[in-house]
């Protein structure tokens, strides 16, 4: 038998021992609507186990998806409801117990698998998809992956958000940090299409309460719903719902709240090896991909349907691979696709081909030389389980991130071409990966976000993975070598509203935030939040007074 929010509120306050539940009054909530796949009252009340460190369980829960980084928690909670975790928050809260959350365990720090921290509260089981017709938005629970959520969303109602490509990525911190996808460049962010969240927060004196924030002006918790459209994860609260409902949607159909992903789209994956490239073809690549972006990147673009994944994989690897996406209804959609890649390649002397190496092997992307028309939802799955390596939970990677405004300089070509071919570091598993955004992410004004990041062009990862322990500080110093050397212009990082725009909260990179290693003398928080830290702060001093939720790059407690 469903149960009304009445009987939720009741039990929740039961089962939490006299936890506070409030803000559950904003605008726009229905209160009697059940949570999604709600059979009953068991799965409100039944909790997650408690996993101890003699339970064969704990070690694979205590690191995520990089191995560099692992905690040793007193325990770990697996987190079932809402209910549930406001227990276990409210239970580590009163015993002194340093907290963290986890969703997927994507995140490339160490913000969960750090020593301090005592308790990991583990969302993976808190995974449900469905429609919630009170708040006439999609709800989606945190430890739900992307793969799963867009199958979910797109077999029953025909809808999707603009997310990522990894498939096992948990949504809880990939929505926090922004959230961005092939689909991007057409609809903006996933923030950009989210209604709401409901997440459990600490108070002054320790005790924890369920808060509702929407975007509707008159919600006394926005504040709450904006800091999670890009105020990164594990600083505010632990988020148990999202809701997504795209602007403008009218009616009360389902399938008219979100945004509808292309029925088929025309993807090509190429490699371009890299015997056929000399210093002036490689740059020639760059700048050609560069600049057809720079020259694309407008909210209004024609070409803002086609997307563009650039992996520039180390000499070490042989090939650098392309994945390219477009909607194949868009009218001249083939020829776009044409012109695009030519473009790309035009005066590199190299011919790009279909990658002969089996998915597993970097650069791990499907296997499709000419343009290939696929379903929306195959394609997903093609690009999302096909690299092995990112994917692959027990490498050790270290990850660094920057966006561009402009097109690269030629010192910066220089120093990319210079590492990918150093003679003394031949590690096949080492990548530039060029992400476009611009189109209708640069439709959205910086503030009315989070993420602030709203004229950028490409967005950057720099990473590297490998296996052995040992060889920690080598492959560290050749990534700090690269990224010094690229931003050596504005002081070993990206500068702010120039050239280059900040870093990807999504990406994070402790260096950022150590003076020996950060030594521009821009801080940490203004190059992932630039003018939207301020505004942070204050949230935090409203939902987390007393620093409950904190890691290497969280946001700080506003001074005074």
């Amino acid at each position: 038998m469903p149960m009304d929010r009445r009987t939720l509120i009741r039990r929740t306050a039961a089962a939490t021992g006299g936890t506070a539940l409030a803000g559950l009054t904003a605008p726009a909530l229905a209160a009697d609507e059940p949570a999604p796949g709600e059979s009953g009252s068991s799965l409100e009340t039944a909790g997650g186990a408690t996993v101890l460190p003699a339970d064969g369980r704990y070690a694979p829960l205590t690191t995520g998806n990089n191995a560099r980084f692992a905690a040793r928690p007193d325990y770990i909670k697996m987190i079932k409801s809402t209910a549930d975790a406001a227990k276990a928050l409210g239970d580590a809260v009163k015993a002194g117990k340093r907290v963290a959350v986890r969703s997927g365990g994507h995140c490339f720090a160490d913000f969960v698998s750090h020593p301090d921290v005592k308790v990991i509260l583990d969302f993976s089981e808190l995974n449900r998809v469905g429609y919630d017709p009170g708040m006439r938005a999609f709800s989606v629970e945190p430890g739900a992956r992307l793969l799963n959520v867009y199958e979910s969303l797109y077999k029953g109602w025909g809808v999707t958000i603009p997310g990522g490509t990894c498939y096992g990525v948990g949504i809880g911190g990939h929505v926090a940090g922004g959230g961005y996808g092939l689909l991007s460049r057409r609809h903006g962010l996933v923030v950009d299409h989210l209604y709401a969240v409901e997440a459990v927060v600490v108070g002054a004196t320790g005790e924890t309460r369920v808060v509702r924030a929407t975007r509707e002006a008159n919600d006394p918790n926005r504040d709450l719903w904006w800091a999670h459209t890009g105020g990164g994860g594990g600083n505010f609260g632990l988020v148990t719902r999202y809701w997504f409902r795209s602007p403008g949607a009218t009616g009360s159909a389902p399938g008219a709240q979100l945004i509808s992903p292309p029925s088929t789209v025309l993807v090509n994956a190429v490699g371009i090896p890299w015997s056929q490239l000399d210093e002036q073809g490689f740059a020639r690549l760059l700048k050609n991909y560069g600049a057809w972006f720079e020259a694309n990147s407008a909210p209004d673009s024609p070409n803002r349907h086609l997307n563009s994944i650039l992996n520039i994989s180390s000499q070490a690897n042989g090939v650098i691979g392309m994945f390219t996406q477009i909607d194949a209804s868009v009218p001249g959609a083939a020829r776009m696709m044409d012109d695009y890649l030519a473009a790309v390649t035009a005066g590199t002397g190299a011919r790009a081909k279909a990658l002969d190496r089996p998915n597993g092997e970097l650069p791990a992307m499907p296997q499709l030389a000419a343009a290939r028309q696929l379903p929306w939802l195959q394609a997903t799955r093609l690009i999302g389980t096909s690299n092995s390596t990112l994917n692959d939970p027990t490498m050790r990677g270290a990850h660094k991130s920057g966006y561009l405004r402009a097109n690269f300089t030629d010192a910066q070509v220089a120093a990319v071409y210079a590492a990918m071919t150093d003679p003394g570091y031949r590690n096949a598993r080492t990548m530039l990966v060029l992400f476009p955004v611009g189109g209708q992410v640069n439709a959205v004004a910086p503030d009315a976000t989070a993420y602030p990041q709203r004229s950028a062009t490409l967005k950057m990862l720099f990473q590297t993975f490998w296996n052995d322990p040992a060889q920690d500080a080598d492959h560290l110093g050749w990534l700090r070598g690269l990224y010094g050397k690229f931003f050596a212009a504005t002081g070993g990082v990206p500068g702010l509203g120039g050239q280059s725009d900040g870093c990807y909260i999504n990406y994070p990179d402790t260096d950022m935030a150590d003076p020996a290693q950060n030594t521009s003398g821009m801080p940490w928080h203004a190059l992932y939040y630039k003018d939207n830290y301020a505004r942070l702060q204050q949230v935090k001093k409203r939902y987390d007074p007393g620093n409950v939720f904190r890691h290497s790059l969280s946001v700080a407690l506003p001074k005074g």
